[in-house]
């Protein structure tokens, strides 16, 4: 039979490439598709509009603290669910999801560190676990976070992540958390301690409402989403317009209240000499 006469299914049916999932990512500034490797290889930037991509605790751990002397604690602490909480996904089936896919107890992570050689007592907020909102956990562990930099004369460094603000799902033992970290604050404050409070795409609400706003210097990184309630709800509620990059970086810069924009590439070296210059 010749080859161009015949009707097998296998030669005449178009032949389609699935590419794999997990591959692209596409930025939710300029719509550019990214290759997954090549956005890890550059500190998860935007190649195209410089776009920072939020990371999660532990690659953020690793971009700023010196390699092999990070010390964690309260790492045993973990969530529980005091008001059995019933939405469309019951809060202890979240907690569990979010456990195992992140590989962390809860949103937080806390320890001492060195940074470019000076010991530092750090917080990391994780956006990946319940949108990096603050439970009694997360408020617990910044709580002996700030009170160990009070005790020790240590700076102190806290980077938050977080869109999703108090955590509903514990009422009020979450609200209370915004009281506890403010005045932990306070009281490092009388004792002459160092705070440097890092913004990062999100930071959002009551975490923005309490501790992430507390710092002596406040450092956002570029075009980050920052504000107690997102735009969209807040055009809904007054029925205007919002201002172009309004609750962005660059917007809060210019109306102060943050005091510089850093470059994820250039954090650790600014977080150095500041270090320097006001330990």
């Amino acid at each position: 039979m010749k080859f161009f006469s015949r009707t097998d299914r296998a030669l005449t049916r178009k032949s389609k490439r699935e590419i794999p999932a997990g591959l692209w990512t596409k930025c939710e500034a300029c719509g550019q598709l990214l290759y997954n490797k090549a956005l890890e290889e550059n500190l998860k930037i935007c190649a195209k509009c410089d776009f920072h991509f939020p990371l999660s605790a532990h690659e953020r751990l690793a971009l700023l603290i010196d390699a092999g002397t990070f010390e964690e604690w309260d790492a045993q602490l973990a969530p529980v669910d005091p008001l059995s909480f019933q939405g469309p996904k019951a809060y202890a089936q979240k907690l569990k999801e979010d456990q195992q896919a992140c590989q962390m107890r809860d949103a937080c992570l806390t320890g001492s560190g060195l940074l470019d050689g000076h010991r530092t007592v750090v917080g990391l907020t994780d956006s990946r676990f319940l949108m990096g909102s603050m439970g009694s956990v997360v408020g617990e562990k910044l709580t002996r976070a700030i009170e160990r930099a009070t005790e020790s004369h240590h700076p102190l460094i806290i980077v938050s992540g977080s869109g999703g603000g108090a955590r509903m799902h514990e009422g009020l033992l979450s609200l209370m958390q915004m009281a506890k970290t403010a005045s932990s604050l306070m009281r490092l404050d009388e004792a002459g301690g160092l705070f440097i409070s890092v913004l990062t795409h999100p930071t959002m609400a009551g975490v923005l409402a309490s501790f992430a706003s507390l710092g002596d210097v406040i450092i956002a990184e570029p075009r980050a989403l920052i504000g107690f309630t997102g735009p969209r709800v807040i055009e809904q509620t007054i029925r205007q317009k919002l201002p172009e990059g309004f609750q962005r970086s660059e917007f809060l810069l210019e109306h102060g209240l943050i005091d510089l924009i850093v470059h994820r590439r250039e954090l650790k070296a600014t977080l150095a000499r500041l270090l320097v210059q006001l330990g």
